[in-house]
């Protein structure tokens, strides 16, 4: 697969992202049960630590490193979801937002740097990739649809 392939495949997931969430006012963004007791505004603060950590992790990767287990440091991803979600879920709706859109546009800026190799064949970087972007954001996506559809 080449480079703009997986760019191609993270812009179509954050366009269905982005398309669940259009049209919901402030108040419905901060309803919880979307997912479990998740807001929409929750989901788009996890969708955001999420490119954090591949910000984070990518470059160590790419340099041959291994990014901490989250089992060893956390006790596991669930226990680091829940330990973001606490530190997060007093922010302001605007705040999330905006985080939201400058840390995805910081994501596409570096990959458009990564050397196309890297996107080539399944190597730990682009599984990285993937688990944190364009298998991510439909399982979210899909969550707020489907809620939506409840409401």
């Amino acid at each position: 697969m080449k480079k703009e392939q997986i760019l191609d495949k993270i812009n179509l997931a954050w366009k269905e992202l982005l398309d669940a969430v259009e049209g919901l006012t402030p108040v419905q963004m901060t309803l919880p049960g979307v997912t479990g007791n998740w807001s929409v505004k929750d989901i788009l603060a996890h969708v955001t630590w999420w490119e954090e950590e591949c910000l984070k992790y990518l470059p160590v990767i790419l340099e041959g490193g291994h990014p901490p287990r989250y089992s060893v440091m956390y006790g596991g991803i669930d226990a680091f979801n829940a330990q973001m979600t606490e530190a997060r879920q007093k922010l302001p709706l605007e705040e999330v937002l905006k985080s939201l859109q400058e840390t995805h546009r910081l994501l596409l800026t570096y990959l458009v740097n990564v050397p196309e190799e890297q996107f080539a064949t399944e190597t730990r970087f682009r599984r990285r990739l993937k688990y944190d972007t364009f298998t991510h954001y439909p399982e979210h996506a899909a969550a707020i649809r489907e809620w939506r559809s409840r409401s």
